[in-house]
């Protein structure tokens, strides 16, 4: 830092910083947008090399890796859903690699892929989907719209409509009644996004903390702060998945 005439403060802000195209509203992510559709595309290729490759003998290595995820999101879905979707299911285990994926890109060294960026002519490069709220209400926002999808699918139109005029204070408290549901739906995609946002984000940032000190230090502390980030980043996919299972159990549920 001190060659390249970096601040402290600059390098952090340099690291938060997003690679940014448009203003205003019509703003893209571009690092944002590439690392989660990159991270998509390796979810489905391996998962799609290991059904292709599966075997009745002895598995290898990728088929006991995705066997082991989809018996533990199936049953994630077989406690926590009580209806009958067949969608559920692999929309939770893409939530749960998905995201996952995204969080254990806080474990590559924070000046590595900058570091390349940067030779290539790029000025910024966060290589956290996770850290940026665009992507995390973007999924989050998703999960909304898949509530109201199957609650009107499975209730019918009218049958919604009375749900959300009466539960729970009944039909003479209607205003009341859709004052709460109003809080209650704003709350769902808000806990989700901003819980995984400031999870990861807190740790990028120590993260990048800890690359400020010296290098002997950074060994001190890095590598027990990666390990614990381990449970970290495992935890948040782990819960934005239960939760998203919950509400669409919920949005199949006639009260």
């Amino acid at each position: 830092m001190s060659e390249s005439g970096h601040s402290a403060t600059g390098y952090i802000v340099h690291h938060l910083t997003n690679l940014k195209i448009g203003e205003g509203f019509w703003t893209l992510h571009l690092d944002t947008m590439f690392f989660s559709i990159s991270l998509g595309a390796l979810f489905l290729w391996l998962f799609m090399k290991a059904a292709k490759s599966a075997t009745s003998g002895v598995p290898g290595p990728l088929q006991n890796f995705c066997e082991i995820m989809v018996d533990f999101v199936d049953t994630q879905v077989k406690d926590s859903f009580h209806g009958r979707n067949p969608v559920i299911a692999p929309l939770a285990l893409t939530i749960f690699v998905w995201v996952f994926l995204w969080n254990a890109m806080d474990l590559v060294p924070v000046d590595l892929l900058p570091s390349i960026a940067g030779l290539l002519g790029i000025p910024y490069l966060r290589v956290v989907p996770s850290t940026d709220l665009n992507s995390t209400f973007g999924m989050s926002i998703s999960v909304l719209l898949l509530v109201y999808y199957y609650s009107i699918k499975v209730k019918g139109p009218v049958h919604f409509t009375m749900e959300v005029l009466t539960h729970p204070f009944g039909k003479w408290f209607m205003p009341f009644n859709l004052l709460l549901r109003i809080v209650e739906d704003l709350a769902k995609p808000i806990s989700l996004g901003l819980r995984l946002f400031g999870n990861l984000y807190a740790g990028e940032l120590i993260f990048i903390l800890i690359a400020l000190l010296p290098w002997w230090i950074q060994l001190t502390l890095g590598w027990p702060w990666a390990v614990f980030h381990i449970l970290v980043i495992t935890l948040q996919a782990f819960i934005f998945m239960v939760l998203t299972i919950v509400y669409l159990s919920m949005a199949h549920e006639d009260h």
